[in-house]
Parts: structure tokens; C-alpha cells; sequence
């Protein structure tokens, strides 16, 4: 039973790779940028979110996360308008993601929607639109975050890879962000 739900997000993958094109835009936007690469969300994608600003980071893309809702209670104040914000709801109208658009632009804050919503107020209301295909989710409900968490997940990573080889990131400027660890280990002896 449990092949079967792998299959669903697999199958989910190969459909995104088959869209890969159209992301290049984005990516220019992203290379383009003089502050940080901010991600905002809550709940699954907030956890998603967190993971991004993570990969990011560690290949040299300067990066963080902030709680959509902790944004509206001050932590607006960390981002800066030389700053790019993804905004990241698979359905593109979780009312505590959308709720930062507004403040954002009010702040000189380029703001990008991460969704599946290509119609939804996120995407209407952003400057710039990262739009994966809306597909059903692995459980039986279709309600989990599953196969939209794994596609964001999954095309995140992919556009952080592609920047950092654009940069041409080496090992060596990864063992500078990451000297810890069995990764730091591994890396510690090519400095």
C-alpha cells in the first residue's frame, strides 16, 4: 500500500520536471537580487519555507524565514526592500500568508507567490508568481499536504541549486557555511 502513495508523489514530480521552463524568470529575479531571499508561510508550507531558507543559505544565497503570522506582529521589521519575499500557500488564499502583501509592497519589498493558485489573491496580488501545477494529494482525502508540500519542496531546491550554480558555488564556499558536522568533516580535509 505504502508504494502506492510514493508512486503519487513521484508521478507529481515528473510532471513539474516536465514545466521546469518556466521558472526561468524567476530565477533571473532571484540572481538578481541584492538582499535576501525571504520565505513566509504557516503551517505546512511554513515548514517548507524553513527547510528553503535552509538550502538557500547553505549554497550561498543569503536567506531566512519568517512566520506569516509573526510577520504582522513586528517581524516585518527584518525584511528590507532590497529584500525579495516568497510568500508560500499552495492555495494561494491562506488569509495570514496574503495578509503580508500589502505592508510588504507598502515597504518597498518585492513580493513573489508560491502556489498552485494561478488565480488565487496571492498570485493576483504579488509582483511575481512561482506557479507549480495544482495536483491531488497522496492520501486518500485529498486533504493532506503531501504532493503539494513535496513539489514545493522539490522545485525550491531546484531553483536554489541552479542559483548556486549560476554563482558557481564551489565546496569550498560550502564548507565556509557548513564546517560542522559529517558534511564539515568530509569537506574540512579540501580546504
Amino acid at each position: 500500500m505504502i508504494k502506492k502513495y510514493i508512486e503519487i508523489e513521484r508521478d507529481a514530480l515528473s510532471v513539474l520536471a516536465e514545466n521546469a521552463s518556466e521558472y526561468e524568470g524567476i530565477i533571473s529575479l532571484f540572481e538578481g537580487c541584492r538582499g535576501k531571499i525571504v520565505f513566509m508561510g504557516v503551517g505546512k508550507s511554513g515548514h517548507i519555507g524553513k527547510k528553503l531558507a535552509a538550502t538557500f543559505a547553505s549554497l550561498g544565497i543569503p536567506s531566512f524565514f519568517v512566520h506569516s503570522t509573526e510577520a504582522m506582529h513586528g517581524d516585518l521589521g527584518m525584511i528590507e526592500p532590497k529584500d525579495i519575499a516568497v510568500l508560500i500557500s499552495n492555495s494561494g488564499n491562506t488569509q495570514e500568508v496574503v495578509q503580508n502583501v500589502a505592508p510588504l509592497k507598502g515597504n518597498g519589498v518585492t513580493t513573489v507567490a508560491f502556489t498552485s493558485g494561478k488565480e488565487s489573491k496571492l498570485a493576483k496580488e504579488c509582483d511575481y508568481l512561482i506557479c507549480y501545477p495544482k495536483l491531488p494529494e497522496a492520501d486518500e482525502l485529498n486533504l493532506a499536504p503531501t504532493v503539494s508540500s513535496t513539489v514545493t519542496l522539490s522545485l525550491g531546491d531546484a531553483i536554489a541549486c541552479e542559483l548556486s550554480s549560476r554563482k558557481k558555488f564551489t565546496r569550498k564556499d560550502f564548507y565556509k557555511f557548513h564546517p560542522n558536522g559529517a558534511l564539515g568533516e568530509s569537506l574540512k580535509n579540501e580546504k
